[in-house]
């Protein structure tokens, strides 16, 4: 089976001429299902600029983007409508939670599934799973400013899976978090990319939760300066 997440020798370079920075050169990569995959290294490096390439909010300059077997960019995008790729094939979760204050927890899940069209019933009964499947149904009747950091990062992550994304993206989602919550929600990670099949591919500094990872991928100024195979 081809990875869900395939880089052939991508580039990414901002500006032109003489004010031009290369973010990004030739990277190699691939994210297989169920795989937990880490983005290291110093600020600068390019690990912001990956994800945004493999989410298709930044274009490429050159190389190629697979993402579950598909071209999506090679020279051009080769899908006709970006939004909606993001909308059904990536989950994205981020450093803050970016809960909505007015809107409680199942209401927060059940969102991005009624913006692409699920019946508002449908979308309330599987925010429910999901937050029973990520222990902790017992809020989900809570709004975000009654929820710990950890728990509104369980809330974020079931938000990312709403629409049963094959692809999960993360930047920094554990930075808020103390050692024990950082490990239990990359353990709920964990858990997902192997239930769901899913490729998880995560940004961060977080030397604590290295261990949580198959593989660590160390990237220096936009190179892939180094792979590890990290959890058992």
């Amino acid at each position: 089976m081809a990875p869900l997440v395939q880089l052939e020798a991508v580039s990414k370079v901002f500006g032109t001429g003489e004010t031009a920075v290369r973010a990004l050169t030739e990277v190699d990569l691939a994210v297989e299902a169920g795989e937990v995959v880490g983005l290291k290294g110093p600020s600068g490096s390019g690990k912001s600029t990956l994800l945004n390439v493999v989410a298709c909010i930044l274009e490429p300059s050159s190389g190629r983007l697979l993402l579950d077997g598909q071209v999506v960019w090679d020279g051009r995008y080769r899908i006709g409508d970006l939004r909606r790729l993001r909308r059904e094939r990536i989950g994205f979760i981020f450093q803050f939670h970016n809960l909505l204050p007015f809107l409680d927890a199942t209401e927060n899940v059940a969102l991005p599934m009624t913006l692409a069209g699920t019946d508002p019933g449908a979308a309330r009964a599987r925010a429910r799973e999901l937050l029973d499947y990520l222990q902790i149904g017992r809020r989900a009747s809570a709004m975000p400013s009654r929820l710990s950091g950890g728990e509104a990062q369980r809330v974020a992550i079931a938000r990312a899976l709403a629409n049963r994304p094959r692809v999960i993206l993360a930047d920094e989602p554990t930075a808020a978090l103390d050692s024990e919550r950082a490990r239990v929600v990359m353990d709920l990670l964990r858990q997902v990319a192997r239930d769901q099949q899913a490729a998880v591919l995560v940004v961060t500094h977080d030397e604590k939760i290295f261990d949580r990872f198959d593989r660590m991928v160390a990237l220096r100024d936009g190179r892939v300066e180094q792979v590890e195979a990290r959890a058992a």
